[in-house]
């Protein structure tokens, strides 16, 4: 009989239990063994209590389908010499697309273009001893739909969760509720708490149950986010995600720290005492000085938008512009006490891991 890392599965084994049973049940080096295997499970908020200097962290997008499983881990490989705390892995909502009919109609059909969140989470935790963090987003998700989501990361031993609304639809300028869902994160929040997260899980396995089971980040525009009318509305929007239950906040990118700083000093003033994590991402194509503004409603600083400009024209000029300028934001961030520096990567890995070699 194969007593190997099924045995993990076939327990009333914690969460912590059930990790470690995905990671070696699918890992080459995993050594069988009858014995209980016990691994601390970190949320980020003890990573960030426990810390005692700024860390990375990464955020990646779920790959397209017809990417394998190897594929996705050989993208990631190059970040994790540099021992990141957590990754996340961002959601995105369905997409409908229109086919005309024989009778000349329409009908709609629902297009799910990505591999899903859990499931890159999942493979990610099959090689790798690193924190996994799957955003959850009200678009798209009844709140039936999300207690499911919710049982699914407690059963996989997921502990970490980022709570955002999430984009409108495809060609809709506003964002539009689903029936039936969350029309605000902290609606989210709210939803995920008063679930107790892995409860109904935890119960059916004779377990102590743990309201706050989750550990729950939520996002930030520390330029304010592009429906605010001003940034003190959105600093009041965001200590409602806070209050509901939100643990800490990650922020949207930026390219002047000077942002973030007075950023950080009005959610203090505001009453939001959580931690506030800088979110930072390298321009690597002069396209992007005009694109990440419409995109995230971010200003670009005037020296950085010249200096681009001055080698629009040389690719690889510009590619080291924006590495350099990051590395220097990342600097600054740490040296006046950011508590953590996240990168969006986007599919992107040998500028961000350039800078995580002159930072970290």
């Amino acid at each position: 009989m194969n007593k190997g890392p099924v045995a993990i599965f076939k327990e009333n084994a914690p969460d912590t239990l059930i990790k470690v049973g995905i990671r070696c049940a699918f890992s080459k080096k995993c050594t069988r063994s009858t014995q209980r295997i016990s691994v601390k499970i970190m949320k980020v908020s003890e990573i960030l209590a426990n810390s005692t200097k700024a860390y990375p962290s990464l955020e990646i997008v779920p790959p397209l389908r017809g990417l394998t499983k190897d594929e996705l881990l050989e993208s990631i490989a190059p970040f994790m010499e540099f021992s990141p705390k957590y990754i996340n892995v961002t959601s995105h909502r369905d997409e409908f697309e229109y086919k005309e009919e024989a009778d000349g109609n329409f009908s709609r059909h629902l297009v799910r273009n990505r591999i899903s969140e859990t499931t890159v989470c999942a493979a990610i935790m099959s090689k790798y001893d690193v924190e996994v963090v799957p955003h959850l987003i009200c678009g798209g998700n009844t709140v039936e739909e999300i207690q499911s989501r919710l049982d699914n990361l407690a059963f996989l031993g997921i502990n970490n969760i980022v709570a955002l609304r999430g984009d409108s639809m495809t060609g809709e300028k506003r964002f539009t509720p689903t029936p039936g869902g969350y029309r605000y994160a902290n609606e989210l929040v709210e939803g995920i708490r008063s679930y107790q997260g892995s409860s109904s899980y935890r119960r059916s396995r004779g377990l102590e149950t743990d309201e706050r089971y989750f550990c729950i980040g939520v996002g930030a525009y520390p330029e304010k986010h592009f429906e605010a009318p001003n940034l003190e509305t959105d600093i009041a929007n965001l200590k409602k995600k806070v209050d509901a239950g939100a643990d800490y906040v990650i922020t949207q990118m930026f390219f002047d720290n000077k942002v973030y700083f007075d950023f950080v000093k009005k959610c203090r003033e505001a009453g939001i005492t959580v931690p506030v994590i800088p979110g930072l991402k390298p321009i690597s194509t002069f396209k992007q000085i005009s694109v990440l503004p419409e995109a995230f409603s971010l200003d670009i600083p005037l020296e950085l938008t010249q200096e681009m400009t001055k080698f629009k024209e040389n690719k690889d000029a510009i590619y080291q512009i924006g590495t350099e300028w990051c590395a220097n934001q990342c600097k600054e961030l740490l040296k006046n006490g950011a508590p953590a520096v996240h990168f969006y990567t986007m599919g992107k890995s040998q500028n961000i891991t350039e800078i995580l070699k002159k930072c970290f």
